[in-house]
């Protein structure tokens, strides 16, 4: 009875967010309300509406006991990832570069499902960053179960003569050289069992005329996802990927114009933005045993928008 009433107290709520979202949008006229930030990356706490993170169900202990890693974990659909694994009895370390007040919400967050949370601050883009990250994970739980490779970030340009070697080398450090960085370290910690899920996104399949670097760094994690699967499916160890479409997330304000924000995922065959937590449960699932015999592959939370993989 308590179980009952918990899953129905839950699905209530996120019932509720969901309305309210709807309800900005439509109030401003667009998807979202217009809006921008004036710096990367973006601040959850500054957006409105708020970005639904909470899982929709309860959690049915489906990573009890593991330790999971995740890069760029302080909002959007890391935060999503991270509550969503402590739901389901995961201890988790974040990852995140300054954004400190979203990071602490991200903690409260998971600590208040009963899990344990490990903050880090620094630069994924950074080698050493990269290791010393890992090694205070270790010493804090010991091991390294699940590692998400999520952080990126985004700089919109319309023409690619404008786009300098510094834009490039940024954004290509930051979306891919950091998953080369945190899988080298953390698979030292890492046994049979575990999983690594990469974050690539819809932009990998249908590229995007204003993000070509972003688009770029994409591509190569659905082809660094497929070949690392290949190199490590001896030592038990399951790599896959997960390619959202427009989700409502920091990235957004913070990488585009307000007109663009307010008409953000009107263009997915949804006519909406997702929600973190529509994203979530991809993870949970590709980090769980029900995923035992998937390796290699790309789950596509778009909003129904079809595309070739």
């Amino acid at each position: 009875m308590t179980q009952a009433l918990s899953k129905k107290a839950i699905a209530k709520k996120a019932i509720a967010k969901h309305a309210a979202s709807k309800t900005a949008a439509k109030k401003s006229g667009g998807t979202m309300p217009a809006q921008e930030q004036d710096r990367q990356p973006g601040r959850e706490r500054e957006m409105r509406p708020q970005p639904d993170y909470e899982p929709k169900v309860a959690g049915s202990g489906r990573l009890r006991g593991k330790v999971a890693l995740i890069t760029g974990g302080d909002s959007g659909i890391g935060r999503a990832i991270a509550v969503a694994m402590a739901r389901e009895g995961a201890d988790v370390a974040i990852l995140y570069l300054e954004e400190e007040k979203d990071a602490a919400d991200t903690a409260k967050a998971v600590e208040d499902e009963g899990r344990t949370v490990l903050k880090v601050a620094g630069d994924v883009g950074d080698e050493t960053f990269c290791r010393e990250a890992v090694e205070k994970t270790v010493a804090r739980f010991g091991r390294i179960d699940i590692l998400v490779n999520n952080a990126a970030e985004q700089h919109e340009t319309d023409d690619i003569r404008e786009i300098d070697a510094k834009q490039i080398e940024r954004t290509f450090r930051t979306n891919i050289f950091s998953f080369f960085y945190m899988t080298k370290h953390a698979l030292r910690h890492m046994s049979a069992g575990g999983a690594i899920i990469n974050t690539a996104s819809i932009t990998a399949y249908r590229g995007h005329k204003t993000l070509l670097d972003y688009s770029a760094t994409k591509g190569a994690i659905v082809a660094f996802t497929r070949s690392l699967s290949q190199a490590l499916i001896e030592d038990g160890i399951r790599v896959n990927a997960v390619a959202p479409g427009p989700i409502w997330t920091p990235l957004i304000p913070a990488s585009f114009d307000a007109e663009h924000v307010a008409n953000h995922g009107k263009s997915a065959p949804m006519h909406r933005p997702g929600q973190p937590n529509e994203v979530a449960p991809c993870y949970v699932f590709l980090a769980s045993e029900e995923a035992s015999y998937i390796s290699g592959q790309v789950l596509h939370p778009n909003g129904g928008s079809m595309v070739a993989s």
